[in-house]
């Protein structure tokens, strides 16, 4: 980690200071763990009380709570602290790329071409007639015969690469994650699920992140892509042909299923499911653990299950809770009118 001084955070921020601009911090914690040498932040009124305690030596801070940074910190006033820690956090904690070569007993067949600025790292496997660009390949990835990995790529331990995979620039794809694998496709014939063989491809866009034991299906027939921009949170499932747009959002365990849309800037929240051949708005929002079943408008929020408009499921939901109240009621009112032992159930022995 690289030390700072409150002056240079100031410059990197865009923000205005209040404070000693030569403090200096050598690490980043939480406002209420962090001491004098530490940089912190605030982003939510939900931390106010932690502000107000905190011995962090530099907060970063936004305009409307900047006051109640305590006297002993050095407070410096930015217009999104999110943002602003975003881009401090950069320079504080520099990326380091491994030197650029193919290690020893990495396997590389003579028919790959493998950029002389690409780090492939300790037992991996680069298929025949894949390329590479100036990206790193950790130790025991696997990349498949003619996959095409574009520049700035990385490609953490243990990731597999089906034959015919695309990556585009700058992708980060991390450990365990299954790309490019065959569709889950059968039709019923002579008494058993017969596999209908999945001969399309998989095209990941630039800037697209994809969390650990991502899996991503090739398609059927056409590819599965997903868009510019995308990232994709663990253990989330992507069906074959699925179109993903740009700048969606995709968080952990989701899974969605085969020929499914998801248009541009969409959030699918954690554990939400998406049936098959369904298309997703751009802009749309799929509440955690929703059951999606038919189409969602662009822009709109869905939630519950079956999915619905989000207000819709809070009054459904709402309704569930006071059944035992209900229930009560009913009760009650069945004594009134038909007396205790009119009341009890039949038997049906």
């Amino acid at each position: 980690m690289r030390r700072m001084t409150a002056g240079e955070i100031r410059t990197l921020a865009k923000g205005t200071l209040r404070g000693d601009e030569a403090r200096v911090v050598q690490e980043v914690a939480p406002l209420e763990s962090a001491g004098p040498s530490a940089l912190s932040f605030i982003a939510s009124a939900r931390y106010r009380a932690y502000l107000h305690a905190t011995r962090a030596g530099v907060v970063l801070v936004g305009p409307q709570w900047a006051a109640e940074v305590p006297e002993a910190s050095t407070a410096v006033i930015v217009d999104d602290p999110h943002q602003a820690l975003q881009v401090v956090l950069g320079r504080m904690f520099p990326s380091q790329r491994p030197p650029p070569g193919v290690h020893p007993t990495a396997e590389v067949a003579g028919s790959a071409d493998v950029s002389p600025e690409a780090s492939v790292g300790p037992y991996a496997v680069v298929g025949p007639g894949a390329r590479i660009g100036a990206s790193i390949i950790a130790a025991h990835v696997v990349v498949g015969a003619d996959c095409e990995i574009g520049d700035g790529v990385t490609i953490y331990p243990h990731v597999t690469l089906y034959g015919g995979v695309i990556v585009g620039d700058r992708v980060v794809i991390h450990s365990g994650a299954r790309i490019g694998k065959d569709g889950f496709g059968y039709v019923w014939k002579d008494g058993a699920h017969r596999k209908i063989p999945q001969v399309g491809g998989c095209v990941i866009e630039e800037d697209v992140e994809i969390g650990t034991n991502v899996t991503i299906d090739r398609g059927s027939i056409g590819d599965t892509r997903i868009g510019a921009g995308t990232k994709i949170d663990n253990l989330v499932h992507v069906g074959h042909n699925v179109q993903i747009g740009e700048h969606a959002l995709l968080i952990s365990q989701v899974g969605i299923s085969g020929s499914t849309t998801i248009g541009e800037g969409a959030v699918l929240a954690g554990q939400s499911g998406i049936g098959g051949h369904l298309k997703i708005g751009a802009g749309a929002r799929i509440g955690a653990q929703a059951g999606v079943i038919g189409d969602v408008p662009p822009g709109e929020t869905y939630s519950g299950y079956p999915a619905r408009p989000h207000r819709a499921a809070l009054r459904s939901q709402a309704s569930v809770f006071k059944l035992p109240q209900m229930m009560e009621r009913l009760k009650r009112l069945e004594r009134a009118v038909f007396g205790e032992a009119d009341r009890k159930e039949p038997r049906n022995d």
